[in-house]
């Protein structure tokens, strides 16, 4: 049970960053990262518009099957 979930966006600046999400066993981790050339970072705490993007990526891939429901129930008791 293990899914990736990634998405850009805006710091307080104007700046794009990429955050990406790791969903693995009952843990979420948050990570973001400035510039191509730059690593990533640990990203926190995410704001409520970054758990209903993760939320909406997430039902997005539930019908295709992309994601198990446990990932999903993970996702949704941990952004409650």
């Amino acid at each position: 049970m293990s899914a990736e979930f990634g998405w850009w966006s805006r710091d307080e600046n104007g700046k794009r960053f990429q955050v990406r999400v790791n969903v693995f066993g009952g843990a979420i981790e948050w990570t973001r990262k400035q510039g191509h050339h730059s690593s990533w970072e640990p990203y926190g705490p995410p704001t409520p518009e970054d758990w209903d993007i993760l939320n909406a990526e997430a039902d997005k891939r539930v019908p295709r099957r992309i994601i198990a429901d446990k990932t999903l129930a993970v996702i949704r008791r941990r952004g409650a």
